[in-house]
Formats: C-alpha cells, sequence, structure tokens
C-alpha cells in the first residue's frame, strides 16, 4: 500500500519518494509501520498518544536522502495491543521491530515520549544506535516522577453520552497546538481515540521511568531538539542533554508541542544536518 508523495516540491528538486505501509512481526505482536525513501535507516518513535501520522510531513522530507522509518509504539496506533505499558516493553520492542526489519545500526528520532524510549534503546543496545536525536524530550528523574505522580490525567477524558468528552480533549490540548491549525487536533483527537480507556498509558509509562539510571549508558552522537513554546519539555533541554556524553543543542523558536507536524521542515534540516 502506498500514499501520494507530498506536495510541494522545491524547483528543480526531486519528488519525494511514496509512503509505503507494513507490519513486523515481533514476540509481542505486530508492529505496523510506514517508510519512505532509501539509504541509511532513520527510525521515528512518535509521542503518546499518537502514531506514525505525527510523522506524516517529516517522512517524504528526510526520505529523499533515508531510508526513513515510522513506527506505531507497540500497543499504540494500528499496532498489536500490549499487557505491559513500560518504557522497557517498548524499547525491547523497537529492538525486536530492527530485527524483524532486518536493521543493523540505525539512527533512532524520537519526540516526546518517543525521546524516551529512544534513550532506553540507545541504553540497552548501543550496537544498533548509531545516532540519536531527542526532540522535546523530557528528563525523568526521582524529582519529575515525584511531580507527575500527583499530576492529574493529561488525556483520559470521562465519556459523555453527547459526546462532551470529545470537546473536552480538544479544550485540554488546544493551548499547546498553533492557532489556526485545527487539522493538527484532529489528528491527535483521532489518535488518541484509537485507544480508549488506555490514552494515559503512555503518559504513565514515562513517569515510572528511571531515566537518571539509564542516560549515562548512551554512548551515541546525540542531538537534542528543544521547541520554545513547549512548556513541558523546553526546560529540561539543557538538563537532558548534560547527562549524555556527546551531545548538541537545537533550538526552533515558536515550535510547540505538535513540532513534527508544525514545522517538519526545520525538523528535517536539522536531522539531516546532525546525520551528514
Amino acid at each position: 500500500m502506498t500514499a501520494p508523495a507530498a506536495r510541494g516540491t522545491a524547483a528543480g528538486r526531486a519528488p519525494a519518494p511514496p509512503v509505503r505501509f507494513g507490519y513486523a512481526d515481533t514476540p509481542r505482536g505486530q508492529v505496523h509501520y510506514a517508510e519512505c525513501g532509501t539509504g541509511s535507516p532513520v527510525v521515528l518513535l512518535h509521542q503518546t498518544p499518537r502514531s506514525w501520522d505525527e510523522f506524516r510531513e517529516v517522512l517524504p522530507l528526510l526520505g529523499r536522502t533515508h531510508r526513513a522509518i515510522a513506527m506505531d509504539t507497540i500497543g499504540f496506533g494500528a499496532s498489536a495491543p500490549v499487557a505491559e505499558h513500560s518504557i522497557e516493553t517498548y524499547a525491547a520492542t523497537v529492538v525486536d521491530f530492527l530485527d524483524a526489519l532486518g536493521l543493523g545500526e540505525v539512527a533512532l528520532v524520537g519526540h516526546h515520549t518517543g525521546g524516551v524510549i529512544a534513550v532506553e534503546v540507545a541504553a540497552r543496545a548501543p550496537d544498533r544506535v548509531g545516532a540519536l536525536v531527542l526532540s522535546s524530550t523530557p528528563y525523568v528523574d526521582a524529582r519529575a516522577r515525584e511531580a507527575r505522580r500527583h499530576r492529574p490525567p493529561i488525556d483520559a477524558v470521562e465519556p459523555d453520552p453527547d459526546g462532551a468528552h470529545l470537546a473536552e480533549l480538544w479544550r485540554r490540548r488546544r493551548p499547546y497546538y498553533p492557532p489556526g491549525r485545527p487539522d493538527l487536533l484532529t489528528r491527535f483527537v483521532r489518535d488518541a481515540l484509537v485507544l480508549g480507556e488506555d490514552v494515559e498509558r503512555g503518559h504513565e509509562a514515562v513517569g515510572r521511568y528511571r531515566m537518571e539510571e539509564r542516560v549515562g549508558l548512551v554512548r551515541c552522537p546525540t542531538l537534542c531538539v528543544g521547541a520554545s513554546a513547549d512548556p513541558f519539555t523546553a526546560p529540561d533541554l539543557q538538563n537532558l542533554s548534560s547527562q549524555l556524553n556527546t551531545s548538541r543543542v537545537a533550538v526552533i523558536d515558536g515550535g510547540m508541542i505538535p513540532l513534527m507536524e508544525q514545522r517538519p521542515a526545520e525538523v528535517c534540516k536539522l536531522i539531516a544536518r546532525f546525520l551528514s
């Protein structure tokens, strides 16, 4: 199955390659993914409660120079449900996914929750991760875990017979999305509704992760990308970078939570420059 190439190709540049979809068999069930392009593999990990669709605009841009692969984290999107929601389970399935596709060393790009998963993958399988891009990734230490423990649910809303819960979900996220882009909020709500009662599980998994015990095991070159208008992760940018042995920092001014959809060209430019 293929999707049309992205429009808006700049003059003189080759058209974007098509996006193709597939499933990979892993010990925890099938993992759904979308991929675009050929060359060195770059695996993209989304935030919660999203899916590969978070990288819809990124795939054809990055696919001009790399084999860009956006997988649905196990338990999300069109991937199989999972019994245990934890960063460790998500990361172990990423490694299984690489095995299923016959991929050796890859570059990993993670956004929000995807960045936390990417840290764990790089810590547990350093021979499989040649480069790491952590976008809007929180630093989860004891202080952060305690703060998250007392935080109300982010996306869980009580179902209402007249559908008012759908508007509530929209309202909760709207302050953190760019004005005039209801299309991005619509995509978020769609992915959230797919998960039903599991919509909060990814957030809970992040809140239990002991990143301070794992981040020091990351050995590959790392780029930490910040979004200046993301109030949840922008304050963690320098602290996260300081925990990594070989890291660089870049900030996208005005970037918000849906950075990958909001500013895909800038994101891809940073990724391609870093990987080159």
